[in-house]
């Protein structure tokens, strides 16, 4: 599966990068395709059969979605307070 997560800070989406390469996952950074929105414009694609590496998401992290044939179907979005 090919995951991209997007993120608040450059920050968060460094240290994301790092956590999936810890998992022994595939990641690059990269600029957060137009479709998505991000406030920071710095998305991790990633790919694996867990969309959530280290087993919780930061509170750093926008949202997560699976890519497929006909677009992105959401995996995670972080609830607005």
């Amino acid at each position: 599966m090919v995951y991209i997560a997007t993120f608040y800070s450059h920050f968060g989406a460094v240290r994301f990068k790092k956590i999936c390469e810890a998992a022994g996952m595939k990641a690059r950074m990269m600029p957060v395709p137009r479709n998505l929105s991000s406030s920071c414009g710095t998305c991790v694609r990633f790919e694996g059969d867990d969309p959530c590496p280290g087993g919780t998401y930061s509170e750093e992290l926008e949202q997560v979605v699976e890519q497929t044939e006909n677009g992105y179907r959401s995996i995670y979005r972080i609830q607005d307070s």
